[in-house]
């Protein structure tokens, strides 16, 4: 060994520590001796190992060491998985598995058979991907882009959790604030489990791994163990945990003042729990299905068995059976002109799910973030606010004391969004055209900023050009979220009505923001997303590991399932229309901005029906495709996510006109009043309950038809707990900051 360092040291002198903590753990990593080779498991090496180290592996093959994929020696850990592709096209394991159908059609179909289909790689779904990989499931992963390029890598400010690192906090105190910033829409027995379980899931993302006490001895230990660490919370003086203070968050039932319960790494929490929940993944038998757009779910009677999908890179179809589908591919933020979410983000799981003839539920309930960057839309942390940052109008007055008089800059989302709103209409935002205000930092200390808030330093000084050191960083609500998506019950089991009563659609799953359980109701909580990532992920490969087995057989399918789903591509990849995708795609987005935004009224409400319409009657199918083919056809997809995203601008903009009050996110100025069953704003003794059809606390299903049509039915909300002996129910309140 100490030969082998000489020969390396002059080119990769670098690396010699690495290479003495493998010597000094040779014990473990070395597979064989021989006289002229040392032969070590290959693919945990170059899995934990930093890419910059990849031509030391060459050198050392070059020298004498030997790396094979697979070691009889590594034992059943390693050899389980050194010879499989941790991401499949086709691969050459599958295709024994995998049957070619030509028929009569002129799209070639790939089946594939696994016990679970997950559609989308973000927090949710490879949550639930590892979850059910852990118990011996197969697995298969769809996403039309790299799992950890997925939007959870976006979220910046952290997730909740009561854990008491800051103060003395409880997790009844969590669901108490998350009803109420639900605007007590939200389903109590959904809060009750998210709020509950919430300390565990972030004990558990922490304890992902083995850490040793250093770094080299952490390296030795996740190269030996083959096992990646948990995520990298930032810490307070004493070791634990850091939380900070989020909007909405408070202790002692409201009465206890700022809770501090947003654990953070830093303000990169999403992308540190996506790689760690993506590392974790690889440990078990997922398949992982890069660049494959999901087109339709294989609906047969009243039971889901899979999902069909275009391969990008070929344009091959794939029908993927299972025996469980679970759709978690986020949100439809893309249907607004400005908006924090990436480019993927254009509701393609609650469209699949909408044209299986299954409702949307609460979909009018769109959530604008308080602080977008002025001009880019590009999203700053409520965790900027939280460590001490202030909006400021033109006249340099901190306004957020007249409209949130205790929680101040940290009130919930939608009040903070409409009191800037409220400012700019009134004349007092700032700018050459007076239209966004300012959020300051300078006044914070240096060490707080480069310490705490990295990432938004860098964020304004590439978006809005300023130094938050010394200058104001220019903010204007912007599209950030959408609380409604597809029904489902807290077991994350998508739901319909039939005959007035909740109906479970078997084989049918939803988790993280294309689902509505409604833990969020109204309003989301800022830094509430992450939590309900990790609780309903884990949610949905608990309750499937107790209703079906590993390896379960699958019944033959219906020959003709999935062949309405193929003309409609067909049609697609045809049209010879004369409107181009991306000048429609603008037009969709402009209207929806323009006419359902963060204040409605009637008239403006109706004009945005209309207009969107009109754009899905008339424009829609008036499409023009110029490229017709199947490898690599981008404008194609853009196409049919161009489809996905006016399904759901139908459904918010008839959801938010047919809504008449104002509740959370929704507010309009003909409707300004919360309409209940009763009027809290007195002493319900003595009141008449108002039946279901004459209040608004309910929530909206809406389904849509081929013609455009929408129809809009209501569900009852959920305000009984899992265990009213560990939790009672909160009563509907007036809701105050």
């Amino acid at each position: 060994m100490c030969l082998l360092l000489k020969k390396v040291s002059a080119q990769f002198g670098h690396c010699v520590p690495l290479l003495r903590c493998l010597a000094a753990s040779r014990n473990r990593l070395f597979t064989s001796r021989s006289r002229n080779c040392r032969t070590i498991a290959a693919w945990p090496l170059t899995r934990m190992i930093p890419r910059v180290h990849v031509r030391l592996f060459s050198k050392l093959r070059n020298i004498g060491w030997k790396f094979p994929l697979m070691s009889g020696r590594v034992g059943p850990r390693f050899a389980s998985r050194g010879a499989r592709h941790l991401h499949v096209n086709v691969s050459p394991g599958e295709k024994a598995g995998c049957s070619i159908e030509e028929g009569d059609s002129s799209y070639p179909m790939v089946d594939h058979c696994y016990d679970c289909v997950i559609l989308g790689a973000g927090g949710a779904g490879l949550r639930a991907a590892f979850g059910l990989g852990s118990k011996g499931y197969r697995v298969a992963v769809l996403t039309k882009l790299f799992p950890t390029r997925s939007h959870t890598v976006a979220a910046q400010g952290g997730i909740n959790a009561a854990i008491g690192n800051s103060e003395e906090d409880s997790w009844l105190y969590h669901m108490y604030d998350t009803v109420k910033g639900s605007d007590w829409l939200g389903d109590q027995d959904a809060i009750h489990f998210l709020t509950r379980e919430a300390p565990r899931a972030v004990f558990e993302l922490e304890n992902y791994g083995e850490a040793g006490s250093s770094r080299r001895s952490q390296l030795a230990t996740r190269l030996m163990s083959n096992c990646p660490a948990g995520c990298p919370f930032s810490r307070t003086g004493d070791g634990r945990i850091y939380q900070r203070a989020f909007g909405g968050q408070s202790l002692k039932f409201g009465k206890g003042g700022q809770a501090h319960r947003t654990c953070a790494v830093s303000d990169r929490t999403g992308h540190s729990i996506l790689h760690t929940l993506y590392g974790q993944s690889l440990r078990y038998d997922v398949h992982y299905f890069v660049e494959y757009f999901a087109l339709d779910l294989l609906i047969h009677g009243q039971c889901c068995k899979g999902v069909l999908a275009l391969e990008l890179e070929t344009g091959i179809m794939h029908r993927f059976r299972g025996h469980h589908t679970i759709i978690a591919t986020g949100g439809a933020e893309r249907c607004f002109f400005s908006c924090t979410a990436a480019h993927t983000c254009t509701g393609d799981g609650m469209a699949i799910a909408c044209r299986a003839g299954l409702p949307l539920q609460d979909m009018e309930f769109v959530q604008f973030h308080p602080t977008g960057i002025y001009g880019s839309g590009v999203l700053v942390t409520e965790g900027s606010r939280g460590e001490g940052g202030r909006l400021v109008n033109s006249a340099g007055e901190f306004f957020m004391e007249r409209y949130a008089p205790n929680a101040k800059d940290l009130a919930s989302r939608d009040v903070v969004s409409r009191a800037i709103t409220l400012e700019i209409f009134e004349g007092r935002g700032v700018g050459e055209k007076k239209d966004h205000v300012y959020l300051q930092l300078h006044h914070l200390p240096p060490e707080t900023i480069r310490s705490k808030l990295p990432g938004i330093a860098h964020l304004a000084w590439v978006f809005a050009g300023v130094d938050v050191e010394k200058q104001p960083i220019p903010v204007i609500p912007t599209t950030h979220y959408n609380m409604g998506g597809i029904p489902t019950n807290w077991r994350a089991q998508v739901i319909t009505r039939d005959n007035e009563e909740d109906k479970v659609m078997e084989g049918l799953w939803a988790a993280g923001e294309v689902g509505c359980a409604s833990v969020h109701g109204a309003n989301r909580l800022g830094a509430n997303s992450l939590l309900e990532l990790l609780v309903f992920g884990r949610a949905v490969a608990d309750n499937i590991d107790c209703l079906t087995r590993p390896g379960e057989r699958h019944t033959d399918l219906v020959p003709e399932l999935g062949q309405q789903a193929i003309c409609r591509f067909d049609a697609t990849r045809y049209a010879k229309g004369s409107v181009p995708v991306a000048q429609l795609r603008d037009e969709m987005q402009r209207t929806m901005h323009k006419y359902c935004s963060v204040f409605r009224t009637c008239d403006v409400l109706q004009r945005g029906c209309r207009e969107m319409t009109r754009l899905y009657s008339c424009n829609l199918p008036d499409l023009c495709v110029q490229d017709r083919s199947l490898i690599w056809n981008t404008e194609l997809v853009e196409a049919l996510e161009l489809q996905n995203m006016m399904l759901c601008c139908m459904h918010i903009v008839y959801s938010a006109e047919n809504r008449k009050e104002s509740r959370g996110a929704h507010a309009r100025d003909d409707y300004r009043d919360r309409i209940d069953e009763y009027d809290y704003s007195k002493p319900i003794e003595g009141q008449t309950r108002r039946p279901i059809n004459e209040h608004w606390r309910k929530h909206t299903l809406s389904w849509a038809y081929e013609d455009g049509s929408i129809c809009i039915s209501y569900r009852p909300v959920v305000d009984t707990t899992l265990d009213e002996a560990e939790a009672q129910h909160v009563p509907p309140a007036i809701r105050s900051y």
